[in-house]
């Protein structure tokens, strides 16, 4: 039986995101982790150019897409779930506590149509949870702090953490958004920095930190135990939201926020439709 999976990562450099092409090297099934909807802000237009690139690969590896994974409700790009969904007719996971986000930025929209359940999304997961990717076995770990929502999905040898931890010299995620925490994130990195020093670990963005020129996507649970420059070395709890609070006092609101939490709230799918037939966006003023 096969133990690990064969991961392609796919860097979308407007957002600086990762998606995530997973499949079991022995049946084929595949899963599409965090997958990212094109959107220009200027025009307010959508397209699926970097979503069909990933759906290109896995065709042309002869791969079968069973599922779409989502780590959290993303405040830095639309998501493609629902597009994939109904272009190949596969469900879409996301953690349990994505009814808290939704009842957070449900009503800052004026989202009538999102109910608080969940129920946009087809299954959601709770900590411990675990179920097959072909022969192969998701793991699904809670790690809030970044949102009350995050999960860390563990295939194999493989580890995908969203926004809790990005590469060791980048640091980790803020922990200001509404529902977040930095003791609470600083306990969720604790959990996944207890798993084997192999553990390969696929990070949910990159961004370039002085001294380096190239994004990177992969590590390793011993490089983030010994190197992450937050919590690496043995940094303890106190010191690290010591940092992570000032740190994020600093930090300006994602560029795509108000465009993506509505958005991502729904799955992906876009606000209904007004009498006209015209989707619109919303961009409450003077609330982030």
């Amino acid at each position: 039986m096969a133990a690990n999976p064969d991961v392609r990562g796919f860097f979308d450099p407007a957002t600086h995101t990762v998606t995530y092409l997973v499949s079991d090297p022995e049946t084929g099934q595949a899963a599409i982790i965090d997958p990212v909807l094109d959107y220009e802000a200027a025009s307010a237009r959508t397209s699926t150019g970097s979503v069909d690139a990933v759906m290109r690969a896995l065709k042309e590896a002869g791969l079968t897409l069973t599922m779409v994974l989502e780590t959290h409700a993303h405040a830095d790009h639309l998501t493609a779930a629902d597009h994939l969904r109904m272009t190949e007719g596969v469900p879409i996971g996301i953690g349990e506590r994505i009814t808290a986000v939704q009842s957070t930025f449900g009503p800052l929209f004026d989202a009538q149509d999102v109910t608080h359940d969940g129920v946009v999304f087809d299954r959601l997961h709770a900590d411990g949870d675990t179920f097959p990717l072909g022969n192969l076995t998701v793991e699904v770990i809670h790690t809030p702090g970044h949102t009350p929502a995050c999960v860390s999905y563990r295939i194999g040898d493989a580890l995908f953490t969203g926004d809790t931890l990005f590469m060791p010299d980048y640091g980790t995620a803020r922990a200001d958004f509404p529902g977040g925490d930095a003791r609470t994130l600083y306990r969720s990195i604790q959990t996944l920095l207890a798993l084997p020093d192999e553990t390969r670990v696929f990070v949910g963005h990159d961004y370039l930190p002085a001294g380096r020129a190239d994004f990177r996507f992969e590590t390793t649970i011993g490089d983030q135990r010994a190197h992450n420059i937050h919590v690496g070395g043995g940094v303890s709890e106190d010191a690290f939201v010591a940092m992570r609070e000032a740190r994020d006092a600093t930090l300006k609101a994602p560029q795509l926020i108000l465009p993506s939490l509505q958005i991502n709230i729904r799955a992906g799918a876009m606000p209904p439709p007004e009498a006209d037939g015209r989707r619109f966006l919303k961009m409450p003023l003077n609330v982030i």
